[in-house]
């Protein structure tokens, strides 16, 4: 009787497989194209450029109330269009729960004066206690602010 002897050190594989790497790199690939269109949460506004303008941080933030108003007239509360009549009583629930009562308006260069002037009179008397009109920066792309 022989003995089986089994020589499997000699044939070690030494190919490193990179389909598991490849699969969660597509993953992940496929998560942040979804996520990233949802971090957008701007409309697409050409702001008006000024020389000294004031910073703004807050305008940034998650929780901030901001009105934009588009070239052609149109109205938005965040990203949502809204209709100018409406745009009091949906700012007035926004700010219902929150202790600092101040809007930010992102109004096109381009934007009629009027349409401008009635977003703001509309948040006024919503009970808005500061507006802040967001500009840029005339030198660089910055998001900053003037009151």
């Amino acid at each position: 009787m022989g003995v089986a002897i089994r020589d499997e050190g000699k044939k070690v594989n030494s190919n490193i497989n990179v389909t598991p790497m490849v699969d969660v790199m597509l993953v992940l690939l496929i998560i942040f194209m979804v996520i990233t269109p949802m971090l957008q949460n701007k409309v697409a506004i050409n702001l008006a450029t000024v020389e000294n303008p004031t910073n703004m941080p807050d305008a940034d933030k998650e929780d901030a109330v901001v009105v934009a108003v588009t070239r052609d007239g149109a109205v938005y509360l965040g990203q949502n269009k809204v209709d100018p009549s409406e745009l009091g009583s949906l700012v007035r629930d926004k700010l219902a729960d929150k202790t600092d009562k101040m809007i930010y308006v992102r109004a096109d260069e381009r934007a009629q004066y009027k349409v401008v002037e009635d977003a703001i009179d509309d948040v006024r008397t919503a009970g808005v206690e500061e507006v802040g009109l967001l500009t840029q920066r005339r030198e660089g792309n910055q998001q900053i602010g003037g009151q």
